[in-house]
């Protein structure tokens, strides 16, 4: 089954970002999103299971946000990244790395 993963490496620390809360959301239409499902990184920095293991993904526009204010203050309080699923059977992980003053990400395997 397809799905969506993260993972957050704090880059300032060089560690996994533990207890990042993160949400999986699915664009409807372009004012509205519906959120899919959200999750806590673990200690290892990795949210596993952010859509439903039984549901397939749908062609579209996802968006992954990570409240980064819980985890450490910074210039940026909120990371949003904006992707799109063209084939909904493949898996689609998105690591976040970041630091206080900056992030980078790129499409995982």
């Amino acid at each position: 089954m397809s799905s969506i993963t993260t993972h957050v490496l704090d880059t300032t620390r060089g560690r996994p970002a533990a207890g990042i809360p993160v949400t999986l959301d699915f664009q409807v239409s372009d004012q509205e999103w519906k959120q899919l499902g959200k999750g806590i990184t673990d200690a290892d920095g990795r949210v596993r299971t952010l859509t439903d293991p039984s549901a397939q993904l749908i062609k579209g526009i996802y968006q992954l946000t990570y409240d980064l204010e819980s985890y450490q203050p910074g210039f940026y309080p909120h990371v949003i990244l904006v992707f799109r699923v063209d084939d909904p059977n493949e898996h689609y992980h998105v690591p976040l790395l970041l630091s206080k003053f900056g992030y980078t990400t790129y499409r995982g395997s």
